[in-house]
Formats: structure tokens, sequence, C-alpha cells
């Protein structure tokens, strides 16, 4: 249990600590650029994933935090109940992640995105170190269900 909870914890920590930089050394408009595949960005977020839902203000904040709370107390329940330390971790991940972009859609009613990847004019949408835990977290989530499948002989090759 302890696990988890330190995995949560240092999600948050780092992610929001990334973000104070982020939010204190960055002027919006002007990147850091860092050669021809990355910059760093200061690019507020008012929806989700690939700015989905934008258009919605407080409202759409106060919305998608609680919908966030929600899935975090499931997951915690899952946390709390797995043996598995992978998974532990993984959730913790998730869970610290979400946590720290509800904490910025509840201090600015959106959320810092920084991190630039972008291949000539292509650029793929600006995200930040809570993102980066979410979607890490259910990628290794994703391939040990798989492997457990294919282990249980529940999928076919």
């Amino acid at each position: 249990m302890f696990l988890g909870f330190a995995v949560i914890g240092l999600t948050i920590l780092t992610d929001q600590l990334s973000k104070y930089w982020i939010y204190t050394h960055l002027t919006a408009g002007q990147p850091i650029v860092f050669g021809d595949y990355f910059n760093l960005v200061k690019v507020w977020n008012t929806g989700v994933s690939f700015s989905m839902f934008s258009n919605y203000g407080h409202l759409g904040a106060i919305v998608l935090s609680v919908a966030a709370l929600a899935v975090c107390a499931f997951l915690l329940r899952w946390m709390l109940k797995e043996t598995d330390k992978i998974k532990i971790i993984s959730l913790g991940m998730i869970i610290g992640g979400a946590i720290g972009n509800v904490i910025d859609r509840v201090r600015y009613e959106a959320v810092l995105d920084f991190l630039d990847f972008h291949y000539a004019q292509y650029h793929w949408p600006a995200f930040n170190v809570a993102d980066t835990c979410i979607c890490i977290g259910a990628m290794i989530l994703i391939y040990l269900e798989i492997i457990n499948g294919q282990k249980k002989g529940l999928t076919t090759k």
C-alpha cells in the first residue's frame, strides 16, 4: 500500500514542480527550442486530451475534475486490493497524473502543458508530466493484461 501512495505523491510532486517551473520561467508564445524535434512551451488546455471539450469554461473545469476524481476513486480502490507491484506502480502513476491535472483545473480552470514534440511543421499536441504518467501507467496495465490473457489462453495468436 505504501508503494502506491509513494508513486502517487511522487507523480503529483514531479508534475506540479515541473509546471511551476514552466509557469514562472516561460512566457506564452516564446518557446525554448531544443533542436529540430522538441520545444518547451507554455500552453493552457481548458479541455482534456487534444483540447477536446475546451469550450465549456468554469463548468467544464468542474465537470472534468469531478469525472477525473471519480475515476481516481475507482483506481484507488483497485490499487488498495492489488498485490502485483508493477500494477500498483502503474495505478499510482495514473492516479497521481489525474490528480496533478485536477490541481491545475481547480487553480486555473485549465491544465498547463509544456512538452512539445514536432517534426517540421507537424506538432503533436503539447502535454505535461501528468499526461505522461497517465499514458505510461495505462500502457503498462494494458500490456500486463494482454500478457496475463495469453498465459490464461484468453487471446488468440
